[in-house]
């Protein structure tokens, strides 16, 4: 395994962390910690959650599975989304941060969180509010670094300043949709990070599994894949998406490679990335996704990758989640 940075701290993360948005769902709980162990076993020491994953299951499970071997891993969650009905259900505000906080300790069974980041920006909190709340939680031992996520990259920017100008802690990551479908952030959000030391932490890595080639057609889907179990996971599948994923997969037969595990060197390769997090419901999509850790692109492959995925440079991101 292969570790960096996270951003400009000192925190050292593998390059492929652990994405668990199955677990508890699409990938069952014995099944989900038998990934989790075996993740671990190969060096993956980064694990990303959140407190809305499959509703609080996935923290729940992890906690089970980390049951002495948490100082092994750095673990990552999630809050700011809508966590139910009601007033003071979502945001980043330093009541529901607070809550949610607890929450996520008491299912993850630990009494601290390695990187605790906002879900997605919150425009009717006060950043200011929001960092001193995180803050708070750090100068508590609660959580030792704090990361954003679905932040565009002038919300990033304005955090960032805060912090500075207040002298609070700061963001040194940020989540965002990236991948060989999805290069939006190249414009703007990309150079911002590599400015200003910020780590990126790509989802959506293989765009739902459309870049590991499973997907032939819009209207041929896999019984085990995503746009199976998740109907609302069609909305991706379409004849560009599609032709992405064939033309990815005829180059990485061509060098020998899987799709997936060239699609995540690629990812890996880009400026200021510092984990790329995938999914896995089996131990074999897992050992799939691991290949990637030992791919060196040369400039030419690198060259027919960023041609071939040139036309999701512009439009609209694969993914970006919001509150109303």
């Amino acid at each position: 395994m292969k570790y960096r940075r996270l951003g400009k701290s000192g925190l050292e993360v593998s390059v492929l962390g652990l994405g668990t948005n199955a677990f508890g769902k699409r990938a069952d709980q014995d099944n989900s910690i038998k990934i989790i162990q075996h993740a671990i076993d190969s060096g993956i020491n980064f694990i990303d959650t959140a407190n809305i994953y499959t509703d609080s299951e996935s923290e729940r499970i992890i906690g089970q599975a980390l049951d002495g071997k948490r100082h092994n891993v750095v673990l990552a969650t999630k809050a700011g989304l809508v966590r139910g009905k009601g007033p003071n259900a979502s945001g980043s505000s330093r009541l529901h941060l607070q809550q949610e906080l607890e929450g996520s300790l008491r299912r993850l069974n630990t009494d601290y969180i390695d990187l605790y980041q906002i879900h997605t920006f919150d425009p009717h909190t006060p950043l200011e509010e929001t960092l001193r709340a995180l803050d708070d939680m750090v100068s508590s031992g609660k959580v030792r670094y704090i990361g954003a996520s679905n932040y565009a990259a002038w919300e990033l920017m304005k955090a960032l300043g805060i912090s500075t100008n207040k002298g609070l802690i700061q963001y040194i990551s940020n989540q965002i949709s990236y991948s060989l479908a999805d290069r939006t952030p190249e414009h703007e959000f990309v150079p911002m990070c590599v400015d200003q030391g910020v780590g990126i932490i790509p989802y959506f890595p293989l765009a739902g599994g459309i870049l590991s080639g499973k997907y032939s057609a819009t209207d041929e889907v896999p019984s085990s894949s995503r746009a199976s179990t998740d109907p609302s996971f069609g909305k991706y599948l379409d004849d560009r998406t599609i032709l992405l994923g064939r033309n990815v997969s005829k180059l990485a037969e061509e060098y020998g490679h899987t799709s997936s595990a060239l699609s995540l060197a690629w990812l890996m390769d880009r400026p200021a990335v510092s984990t790329v997090i995938v999914g896995a419901t089996r131990i074999e999509q897992l050992e799939d996704n691991l290949k990637s850790v030992s791919i060196n692109l040369d400039l030419e492959i690198t060259k027919e990758l960023d041609e071939i995925s040139s036309p999701f440079c512009y439009g609209k991101p694969l993914a970006f989640f919001r509150l109303s």
